[in-house]
Parts: structure tokens; C-alpha cells; sequence
């Protein structure tokens, strides 16, 4: 078992229903995360079930309203200052509906992941999210889709790939079972896995730095 001295503190921003948090919860409950440890849970929506996830597993819940704030700028210095008071190391984006900005993305370099329900380079970048993404790959007639675990930069997913899962298109798929489908089958997989991998990644940077 790690002592709180090895894990890096995870904070993971989520919108939505919280689904792939859940995932991470049920992982970091099994000892999967590595030396991942889930710190706090930021919502941009203050009605977002994930919140009520969080609160369930004993996690610090906060708000950042999207809502009151008028520039992405001033939204963004929210974000960064609730991931600095919670001592975040790294960041997870779970179904986080905003494009995080320069702030956040610079304080955070190459420790914000980002899971994408496609293989990019498919269906992604700007307005590809959701049910969308599925409607599309359906749409062009692909027969196999998955999903994306990357590294978050300024270009909407753009960044390093850090694990990809493929998954089976069936002929009578709809956008909503082909969502389940790559929910279950890769999402809920490689996000654990991804961060298990990049925690071990900072981890042992932090440990170099120590060590100078």
C-alpha cells in the first residue's frame, strides 16, 4: 500500500453525470490508480450529478460555476485558483464541457489527460463531444471507433495520445448504444490505466526534482 507521501494528488474537472469519474472512483477503490489519488472533483455546473458521486466517495466537492463568469478568462483563474487550493498535481478532464485556457494549460503542462470518445485523429477537435461524436462516426460508416486517452494542450485534442482502445461498430448501432458501448469497453478502461501511467510519470520527475 502507498503512503500519501507517494501519491499525486488528481483532480478531476467533470459537467455532467460523472460516469468516467465513477470509473476512477471504483478504480482508485481497487488500488488501480497507481499513484493516483483523487484530491477533489471541480464542476462547472452546480447541478452536475458528479458532484453528488464525489460526496458519496468522500471526495472534496467544489463548484466553479461556468455561468458567472463573463470571459473565459476570468472562468479560467477560477478554475486554476480551485485546482491550486486543493494542491492538485495533476488534472483529469471527465466529461468537462469547457475549453480550458492558457492559465490552467500552462501551470498544468503535460499533466492535464483528457479522455475522447473516438480515435483521434477522428471525429475530434471543436463542437466533436457527446453524442455527436458517435452520430458522426455513424454517419461516415466506420467499423471501428474507441477511445482516446491524450494529453491536453491549447488545439481541443490535439495533444499527446497516451492510450488508445478500439471498439466494434455493429450494424444496428445507435449513437446511444455506441456511446455506451465505448463508455464500457474503453473509457471506463484506459482512463484508470492512463492515470496510473502519467502519476507514475510525475511522480518520478517530482522525485528528480527533490533530489537536485
Amino acid at each position: 500500500m502507498l503512503n500519501s507521501q507517494n501519491k499525486i494528488r488528481v483532480a478531476v474537472l467533470v459537467s455532467g453525470g460523472g460516469t468516467n469519474l465513477q470509473a476512477l472512483i471504483d478504480s482508485q477503490n481497487k488500488g488501480d490508480l497507481g499513484r493516483g489519488e483523487i484530491c477533489c472533483v471541480i464542476s462547472s455546473n452546480p447541478n452536475a450529478f458528479a458532484l453528488e458521486r464525489a460526496k458519496n466517495a468522500g471526495i472534496k466537492a467544489v463548484t466553479v460555476d461556468r455561468k458567472k463568469y463573463s470571459s473565459a478568462h476570468s472562468f479560467d483563474e477560477a478554475i486554476l485558483n480551485a485546482l491550486l487550493e486543493c494542491s492538485a498535481e495533476m488534472v483529469v478532464l471527465a466529461g468537462f464541457l469547457s475549453i480550458l485556457g492558457p492559465s490552467v494549460i500552462e501551470r498544468f503542462k503535460d499533466k492535464i489527460i483528457n479522455v475522447h470518445p473516438s480515435l483521434i485523429p477522428s471525429f475530434c477537435g471543436h463542437g466533436f463531444y457527446g453524442l455527436k461524436v458517435h452520430e458522426e462516426a455513424l454517419k461516415r460508416g466506420v467499423k471501428i471507433t474507441g477511445a482516446t486517452v491524450h494529453l491536453v494542450n491549447e488545439i481541443p485534442d490535439a495533444g499527446r495520445i497516451l492510450l488508445q482502445k478500439p471498439v466494434e461498430v455493429s450494424p444496428e448501432d445507435t449513437p446511444e448504444t455506441l456511446q455506451k458501448k465505448v463508455m464500457e469497453l474503453a473509457e471506463w478502461k484506459i482512463l484508470p490505466q492512463a492515470v496510473a501511467l502519467l502519476s507514475e510519470s510525475i511522480y518520478e520527475e517530482k522525485k528528480k526534482g527533490e533530489k537536485i
